[in-house]
């Protein structure tokens, strides 16, 4: 079932205002990278930003996938739509053993991805993300849109990102964001 809406009083802080922090940041080296994994997450801030320019290594679209924790349950939902210059889509996915957030487009041309993981230290509720994904392949650009919800109530103190198939080529850039709300 798609998320039609979010209470606004449900969500700590206003992100227009916030202050970010960089937490961590790697590129995948030469000879790629099968995944890139974040752990040891502070506690200290309200929510997350993750923000990724990602070559794929197929000419094909590689979707991204995140897990928390460790946690490969079946414990994550995801809800996606895009939309090209001549066409739309959607999907969902219910009790999956992944989170679906993103795609690595195409070898000879870079996605950017912007993740925000909100209130992901708070005990209290299942964690919720949001993402924009987009790629210009040759003036065939597409963009993505997803959310997804991590139906567990520990904080989150790892994120790892996977490729569907192949790897993440050489060049690729993974950058977390801790961010403060006033």
């Amino acid at each position: 079932m798609p998320i039609l809406g979010v209470i606004a009083s449900s969500i700590s802080g206003n992100l227009y205002s916030a202050s970010y922090d960089s937490i961590a940041t790697t590129t995948v080296g030469a000879g790629g990278a099968s995944f890139v994994e974040f752990t040891s997450i502070p506690s200290t801030y309200t929510h997350l930003q993750i923000r990724i320019s990602s070559l794929g290594s197929a000419d094909a679209q590689q979707g991204l996938n995140t897990t928390y924790n460790g946690d490969t349950g079946t414990n994550y939902s995801s809800h996606g739509v895009s939309a090209t210059r001549s066409s739309t889509g959607f999907f969902a996915t219910a009790n999956d053993n992944i989170q679906y957030f993103g795609f690595s487009l195409f070898s000879g041309y870079p996605s950017t991805s912007v993740i925000d993981i909100l209130d992901y230290a708070n005990t209290n509720k299942f964690k919720t993300m949001k993402c924009l994904t987009g790629c210009d392949r040759s003036s065939a650009g597409i963009v993505y849109f997803f959310s997804g919800v991590w139906r567990n109530t520990n904080a989150i103190t790892s994120i790892k990102i996977t490729p569907n198939s192949g790897n993440f080529n050489q060049h690729s850039s993974f950058a977390l964001y801790g961010i403060k709300v006033a």
